[in-house]
């Protein structure tokens, strides 16, 4: 005995103003509702990892001191140079530390930047590292 046999035999009602749904419209009727929109995008944000800046010694300020001396000095001499840097996060505090290759052009006292031959620019108060690829 099932407490449906009663209605089991009973067809769906048929209206003339109004044709059947298709199977895939009837489907999509109960198919996930996002009722939060952005808020996959907001966990997912929330979630991503930022590191902190890195404050050097004094050892390593030193040499990353006499690093930029020797780039300064040979600059006309257009050393290839790997840079690490860090770079800010625009959304959140922190940021990551990239690395560059390729030859400095010119050093910006002005602004306080490198100036790499592809037009990129590098703040030197954001330098950790300067390795010659010599």
């Amino acid at each position: 005995m099932d407490k449906y046999d009663d209605i089991k035999h009973l067809t769906r009602p048929q209206y003339d103003d109004l044709p059947p749904m298709s199977m895939h419209d009837r489907a999509a009727q109960f198919s996930p509702f996002a009722a939060l929109v952005g808020y996959d995008d907001a966990v997912a944000e929330t979630a991503r990892l930022v590191g902190d800046r890195i404050e050097l010694t004094e050892d390593e300020m030193s040499e990353l001191n006499t690093d930029l001396n020797r780039l300064l000095d040979t600059i006309d001499k257009q050393p290839q140079i790997s840079v690490t840097y860090f770079v800010p996060d625009e959304r959140k505090s922190g940021g990551s530390y990239v690395n560059k290759d390729g030859v400095v052009r010119v050093y910006d006292d002005y602004s306080q930047e490198l100036v790499f031959m592809d037009k990129s620019r590098i703040n030197i108060q954001d330098i950790i590292g300067i390795e010659f690829r010599e």
